[in-house]
């Protein structure tokens, strides 16, 4: 990786100057890390939270944590292809009458980019295009009483009336996903590339299950996972705009 590095370092500095544009259209090829944000519909999970106890989820996102990478294949002028992924998680819970109620939400996405660089823009790049790939939700409910020894959990799970004071359930999704994107790179040195994007996701085809991949049928469609995300990053490789 450290070779890689110094030839791509070798080649801004020795033979492409700053300030310069060498190809009739763009050319690049790089990654790194991309936080970002996401912000799914969770207004039904919202609606079935507080009969069970704990507080809602916030409706306006939360962080994710992820990375991505691309090439200018050269074949097409202006068309990029690469991989990307990201994930997150928020939760709430409140401790209420001898017990912690909790949901945690978490969320994961990824798959092929592929974009194409408006001509007529150079510093910064725009580009817009889509992510097609595979999401998946989580969703974990739980009641308990903070500590539990070890003989309490058979005992409940013996429990011929299931009147168990612990609780736990684990609701999971996964689905194909199509997601329209527009990505700004902002070149600050010929190694060195800034980006910022947002896009939305639309979920096709969900499948819930429940705990040991039982099958859970209708779960409202809102909660199918799609939803508006923004993403930022700072790629390290070789950028001609």
């Amino acid at each position: 990786m450290k070779k890689v590095l110094m030839l791509i370092c070798i080649i801004a500095f020795e033979f492409f100057p700053q300030g310069k544009t060498f190809f009739d259209s763009p050319f690049a090829l790089g990654g790194g890390y991309q936080p970002g944000w996401i912000v799914p519909n969770v207004s039904a999970l919202n609606d079935k939270v507080t009969g069970f106890g704990a507080p809602k989820i916030s409706d306006n996102g939360f962080f994710t944590s992820g990375g991505a990478g691309f090439v200018y294949i050269g074949v097409v002028p202006n068309l990029r292809v690469g991989g990307m992924g990201f994930g997150g998680s928020t939760k709430s819970g409140i401790w209420d009458d001898g017990f912690n109620k909790e949901v945690e939400y978490t969320t994961g996405f990824g798959g092929l980019t592929v974009e194409y660089t408006l001509p007529y823009l150079h510093k910064p790049a725009i580009s817009v295009g889509a992510i097609i790939g595979w999401g998946s939700t989580e969703i974990v409910l739980s009641r308990h009483q903070g500590t539990l020894p070890w003989n309490s959990i058979w005992t409940e799970i013996s429990d011929p009336q299931k009147s168990t004071a612990n609780y736990s359930r684990t609701l999971k999704n996964s689905y194909f996903a199509l997601a329209p994107t527009i990505n700004i790179d902002i070149p600050v040195y010929r190694i060195v590339d800034l980006r910022v994007g947002a896009g939305y996701i639309f979920a096709l085809g969900s499948k819930w299950t429940l705990d040991n991949n039982i099958n859970l049928d209708d779960v409202p469609e809102s909660l199918n996972g799609g939803g508006l995300f923004i993403t930022t990053g700072v790629f390290i490789g070789f950028f001609s705009f």
